[in-house]
């Protein structure tokens, strides 16, 4: 479990199946990360939970710590594919522009660099997310590449813990 001033993170599990298809079911959200069925989500969830298991982290319900009320998912997702650690965030759209994916994805950070002993974190996002590309930029990631995740094409953006601790963190 990770908090900060205002949320709680906790592993996400089977029982989120349906607020994951809920959060994902918004077309604005669903614009960069897709839709699920329920199905599919279940799945998802599994393949998060066998992430924690194998690699001691990974995807995480975003909670605020005031009211318990689930508003995102944020945390740490290996890829095999690209052989790294990927940053994700992804928040209900009502709680969009109160800072809370900078706030989840800083804690994640310090959580990656600092017990988990990371080199490098990446953030994959895809081509027109302006908002994700400014928590990004603000978390201190630069461009590393250009690539395809989803069949869609997107920005790479890494942060090396040697950046991340010129800046503050651990």
């Amino acid at each position: 479990m990770i908090t900060t001033a205002r949320l709680r993170l906790r592993p996400l599990t089977e029982n989120d199946t349906d607020w994951w298809v809920r959060l994902h079911a918004d077309e604005e959200v669903a614009r960069f990360v897709g839709t699920y069925t329920r199905e599919q989500a279940a799945a998802r969830l599994q393949a998060i939970h066998r992430q924690w298991t194998d690699r001691g982290h990974g995807l995480c319900a975003v909670e605020l710590r005031d009211t318990g009320e689930t508003i995102g998912r944020c945390g740490l997702n290996w890829w095999e594919r690209f052989g790294e650690t990927e940053i994700g965030w992804t928040f209900a759209r009502p709680h969009w522009g109160h800072g809370y994916a900078t706030e989840a994805a800083r804690a994640v950070l310090d959580w990656g660099f600092g017990p988990l002993g990371l080199d490098r974190i990446t953030a994959m996002i895809h081509h027109g997310n302006t908002a994700s590309t400014a928590v990004a930029t603000r978390l201190g990631f630069t461009p590393l590449r250009e690539d395809t995740v989803l069949d869609r094409p997107c920005t790479v953006y890494a942060l090396d813990v040697s950046t991340s601790a010129r800046r503050g963190r651990p």
